[in-house]
């Protein structure tokens, strides 16, 4: 835990953010679990993954931006990129964050990038995913989320399943239809609001993937953790529920053995690809997450 912590704080430390981010070898590093800095990156990693059965979720790496013109320069990236992908002809859907579209500014202005992100997605039938951050922003992004639903049918979020609130945001969600990415969580969260044992966390996440996969509207289960996926696919064999109904979902450069595995054995997969610039906050959630990520991250650059 204390191992976690300090890097979920280096994660939004600026002068070390600074000092990695301009460090060749980091910059290197971080290319096993970032698909590159532009989309023409990430579409070559979905081709590579979509050959090998695997669909994927493009995310244009940015968070927390401070001023108008941020928001909608990251507005203008997404609304482009879901062009090239259509061209591309990769088998992608994107994932967006709200604090890259100015929520932290005016939620008026980030519904109304968000508005503008969704319009061109429904010209290109491609489903968007509101990713959830930390629980500052929980209630506002599932609120936003219902009611884009009201408008465009392809939106979703992401519900942590950390959180003491998330079987009630589930409930609001599976009531409406709105598609669900189930994860454990990658922020650092109070005692008040969030389970701090892993076990506390597994369970509720078991809880709530029970519920997803038997009421809820083609749900992503996304976890490496091999139980879990193991007692996903007996609930879903006692249950009679399709592998069509759902799929799994994973990190990009995590478990690609896990990953290939569930494909060949008929589930739907999608990897989660990230790119572009800001790929410091995302790469010390990852090893946060996981030591054996840190690990390798040290050892490329060690060599």
């Amino acid at each position: 835990m204390m191992l976690k912590d300090t890097l979920l704080y280096l994660s939004q430390n600026a002068r070390v953010h600074d000092f990695v981010i301009q460090n060749p070898l980091a910059r290197g590093a971080s290319r096993r679990f970032v698909a590159g800095e532009d989309i023409e990156d990430a579409v070559q990693a979905a081709r590579t993954l979509n050959r090998h059965g695997i669909q994927v979720a493009l995310d244009y790496l940015g968070e927390n931006v401070t001023t108008e013109q941020e928001a909608r320069g990251a507005t203008d990236a997404y609304v482009s990129d879901i062009d090239i992908i259509k061209r591309a002809g990769v088998d992608a859907n994107i994932s967006i964050k709200l604090t890259a579209l100015g929520l932290d500014i005016d939620q008026s202005l980030c519904e109304e990038n968000v508005t503008k992100i969704l319009q061109q997605a429904q010209e290109h039938s491609l489903f968007v995913c509101i990713d959830m951050e930390s629980s500052a922003y929980t209630a506002r992004t599932v609120d936003i989320t219902l009611r884009m639903h009201e408008r465009f049918e392809h939106v979703g979020t992401v519900i942590q399943s950390c959180l003491y609130h998330s079987k009630k945001d589930i409930e609001r969600l599976i009531t409406q239809g709105i598609r669900v990415r189930l994860v454990k969580g990658a922020y650092s969260e109070p005692n008040t609001i969030a389970y701090q044992n892993k076990s506390d966390v597994d369970r509720n996440y078991v809880q709530l993937m029970s519920l997803l996969l038997a009421r809820g509207n083609y749900p992503a289960i996304a976890t490496h953790d091999e139980e879990i996926i193991n007692a996903a696919c007996k609930y879903v064999r006692d249950h009679g529920i399709s592998k069509d109904a759902f799929e799994f979902q994973m990190l990009y450069g995590i478990r690609r053995d896990l990953q290939e595995n569930l494909s060949k054995r008929g589930y739907n997969v999608r990897v989660y690809v990230p790119y572009g610039s800001q790929w410091y906050p995302y790469l010390m959630r990852r090893m946060a997450e996981r030591p054996a990520n840190l690990m390798f991250v040290l050892s490329n650059v060690l060599r």
